[in-house]
């Protein structure tokens, strides 16, 4: 499991570390010029502080001066190449060297080699490079000594800075891990910091979200149950009326009655079922981010004129479809097949016999438009809002329903981004469904 904590101090440590090593490479590089430098220049004053009159030949012999303190060792050539001075014995240095500055390489190591002409004399001034190296990262680790002294009390303190800093996400989901299943209020964002008040924002907008969720399904299942007591109680009665029946006359119309009823309470079952699954927040996992697949508009009304064209020749209705058959949307069939047979059973049930019913599917650029058109008797223009209300029914109709048609509907055009209205044309009612065609 990743930890903030343990990925900030990582790379604290981390970048510290490379830091200082940085640090003291840089140290080092600038130490190791500045020692040429001086070297160089020390090399240089040696050679001219030479006298300039031909030397006698001497015998080897350690000659022992301040530079020998540095490794210096000084030579000095004849004109016939003969060695006639040396400070110090050193028989891997070259006889003879290029005038000025050169690096040499020996079995002892790499030398800085000065020559200079001298009169009738070759002066020849070396010196190890090692001893510079050497001097360079004395320098170097004498400077980041003291950052390492002070590494660990470094990272006390980022250990404490950042301990402090992630304390308000501690506070928070202790805040939240205090709550019960039932509590939905807003979680607190005084004194927190600037980067963590987008989270307890997203936070707070997904719990209240969430409570109205919840009321929203409180107040369906208030609404269903006090929706579903009529029919249960009358059910309970038309059972009490056919076991109280004297003869096989009243016990058949009882029963008639009560097949009505539970053909009442099936169907108001059905289409809660129907709202329920059409709620927010109860589609199948994985739904919501996959693309919906195009599903034909023109086919499916075709299919829900042919399953209610039985019950409209019953009622002496003439049920007909004009189709687009370019009509294509983006959604899921099964929901618009329930959007389509809520509004041409909802169309049915309202037109007197003799009456028209015309189901219409066209596409155009503004998008794919559904219209089912009735000659019923309309709705009341104040009353066309509300009748999308759950449960709501228009007082007088004198038509048996649950008030939950429009509702699926509306429900069912929102989850695919359409638009759905009421018209009234007098005589008769216009209902349309605008959704955006599939692209």
């Amino acid at each position: 499991m990743k930890s903030i904590r343990h990925t900030l101090l990582l790379w604290l440590f981390a970048g510290l570390s490379s830091g200082i090593a940085l640090a003291a490479a840089l140290l080092y590089l600038q130490a190791r010029e500045e020692a040429n430098r001086i070297f160089d220049y020390q090399m240089r004053q040696i050679v001219a502080s030479l006298p300039s009159q031909s030397f006698a030949p001497m015998s080897p012999r350690r000659y022992e001066d301040p530079g020998m303190e540095r490794g210096i060792v000084i030579q000095i050539w004849g004109e016939n190449g003969i060695r006639i001075y040396h400070s110090h014995e050193r028989s891997a240095l070259p006889q003879r060297a290029e005038l000025g500055f050169s690096n040499v390489d020996t079995p002892d190591g790499t030398w800085r080699v000065y020559s200079a002409q001298q009169g009738d004399t070759v002066v020849q001034v070396a010196q190890p490079l090692r001893v510079r190296h050497e001097l360079a990262t004395d320098m170097a680790l004498r400077t980041v000594a003291p950052l390492c002294v002070l590494f660990p009390f470094l990272g006390l303190l980022a250990w404490i800075a950042v301990g402090k800093g992630l304390a308000p996400v501690k506070r928070v989901a202790a805040d939240v891990q205090a709550r019960d299943a039932g509590s939905l209020s807003p979680v607190t964002d005084i004194d927190l910091p600037q980067e963590i008040r987008p989270l307890t924002q997203a936070l707070n907008d997904l719990l209240a979200r969430l409570e109205r969720s919840i009321d929203a399904q409180r107040a369906f299942i208030a609404d269903a149950a006090h929706e579903l007591r009529t029919p249960l109680t009358a059910l309970k009665l038309r059972i009490q009326l056919a076991e109280r029946a004297q003869d096989e006359t009243e016990r058949a119309a009882a029963f008639a009655e009560l097949k009505q009823g539970h053909e009442r309470a099936i169907r108001m079952v059905q289409q809660l079922l129907t709202l329920a699954r059409q709620e927010p927040g109860t589609a199948t996992p994985g739904t919501a981010s996959r693309a919906l697949p195009p599903v034909d508009l023109a086919s499916l009304a075709r299919a829900a004129v042919a399953e209610f064209a039985s019950t409209a020749d019953a009622a002496g209705i003439d049920l007909g479809l004009s189709a687009d058959e370019s009509a294509t949307v983006d959604g899921d069939a099964d929901s618009l097949r329930a959007l389509l047979n809520n509004l041409i059973d909802n169309a049915i049930r309202y037109t007197p016999a003799g009456g028209r019913i015309d189901v219409t599917v066209a596409a155009s650029a503004s998008g794919c438009t559904l219209r089912v058109q009735d000659s019923g008797p309309g709705i009341p223009d104040h009353e066309l809002g509300r009748v999308f209300d759950r449960f709501y029914r228009v007082a007088g109709s004198g038509v048996e329903g649950s008030g939950l048609g429009l509702a699926i509907v509306k429900r069912i055009a929102e989850s695919h981004h359409a638009h759905v209205s009421l018209r009234n044309t007098r005589p008769g009612l216009c209902a349309a469904v605008v959704f955006p065609c599939h692209s």
